[in-house]
C-alpha cells in the first residue's frame, strides 16, 4: 500500500507496457465485437511530471522524454501513434506535463461498444481515479484488491478481451501471485487476452517465474522484454517484461519493428536489447 508510481511514471517500463498495451487494444478493435479491458491495478489514472515526486527521480527522462523526441521511420511512428497520441492529447502546449496511466491510455482508444474497469486498492488512489472518470459511462472504477478481480470479474460480459495485471512488486512472492493469478483467471476465461508486466532485476527470480509460465496448462504464451542495460553485481531495475497470453498475430511482428528502436532510445548503459519469445506455443 505504500508503493506511488508517481515516482516512476513514464519510465522504460512504463513506456514498454503502454506499447504492448496499446497494440493489443488495436488489435481488438479489428472486429466490430464490443471488448472489455480489466485493469487490475489502475493507480491514479494520471500522473503530473512536474511533481516533487516525479522530479526526485526524473525517471521519465529516460523514458518517454526521450522516445518523443526521437525522429521515427512511416513504421515505427504508425505503430506508436495510438500511444504517442494518448500523450499528446493531455499536453496540447508541447513538451510532456502530464502522463497518462494505462486506464488513461485504454479509455483514449476505445471506440462506443467498448469498456474500461479500472480497478485499484488503495484509498486516495482510487478516489482521484473515480474523479478522473466522473460521469464517464464507459469506464467503471471499482475499489478492491486487483488480485480478487481476477476470481470475481472474469470472464466480462462482452466475453471479449484483456486484462492488465501490473502489481506494484512490493512484496517478495509477487511473481508466484502472478503466476497463480493467472491460472485461477485463465480457467475461468481461456479465451481472454493476459498481459502481465514484471520487473527484471533478480536474474534467478525471473528464470524461475519464465519456467513456471512454461509449466501452466496454457497453450500460447509470449513474453516481451527490454533490458536498458547489461545486468551488474548489485541489484536493480536493468529491464521490464511483458508476458501476454493469447497474443494477437501480429504482436510478435510488431514488436520485432520496434523492440531495436526501443532498446537504443531507453538504453542507459551497454549490454541494451529487446526481444520477443515464445514461452510456450508458436516458434
Amino acid at each position: 500500500m505504500n508503493y506511488r508510481h508517481i515516482y516512476h511514471a513514464g519510465n522504460f517500463a512504463d513506456v514498454l507496457k503502454h506499447v504492448v498495451l496499446t497494440r493489443i487494444v488495436e488489435y481488438m478493435k479489428r472486429k466490430d465485437k464490443a471488448f472489455r479491458v480489466i485493469d487490475t491495478h489502475a493507480g491514479t489514472g494520471l500522473y503530473d511530471l512536474s511533481s516533487e515526486e516525479a522530479q526526485k527521480t526524473g525517471e521519465w527522462l529516460h523514458g518517454i522524454g526521450r522516445l518523443v523526441e526521437e525522429e521515427l521511420s512511416t513504421e515505427q511512428q504508425k505503430l506508436l501513434e495510438p500511444y504517442l497520441s494518448a500523450v499528446e492529447v493531455l499536453n496540447p502546449e508541447g513538451g510532456i506535463r502530464h502522463y497518462p496511466g494505462s486506464p488513461r491510455i485504454v479509455r483514449h482508444l476505445l471506440r462506443n461498444q467498448d469498456r474500461l474497469s479500472a480497478i485499484e486498492l488503495h484509498p486516495v488512489d482510487v478516489e482521484t481515479l473515480r474523479q478522473h472518470f466522473a460521469g464517464d459511462f464507459q469506464a467503471r472504477i471499482i475499489e478492491l484488491d486487483g488480485w480478487l478481480a481476477l476470481g470475481a470479474h472474469v470472464p466480462p460480459k462482452e466475453k471479449r478481451g484483456l486484462v492488465l495485471i501490473d502489481p506494484p512488486f512490493e512484496k517478495p512472492n509477487e511473481f508466484d501471485r502472478l503466476v497463480n493469478g493467472l491460472a485461477r483467471a485463465h480457467k475461468r476465461w481461456a479465451g481472454g487476452t493476459y498481459v502481465l508486466w514484471y520487473p527484471i532485476k533478480d536474474l534467478a527470480a525471473v528464470k524461475a517465474f519464465r519456467e513456471k509460465l512454461r509449466n501452466l496448462d496454457i497453450a500460447r504464451v509470449a513474453d516481451v522484454s527490454l533490458m536498458i542495460r547489461r545486468p551488474g553485481p548489485e541489484p536493480k531495475l536493468d529491464g521490464t517484461g511483458m508476458i501476454v497470453v493469447n497474443p494477437p498475430f501480429t504482436l510478435e511482428v510488431e514488436m520485432n519493428a520496434l523492440l531495436p528502436l526501443l532498446s537504443r532510445v531507453l538504453a542507459l548503459g551497454p549490454g541494451a536489447a529487446g526481444k520477443f519469445e515464445w514461452l510456450v506455443g508458436e516458434e
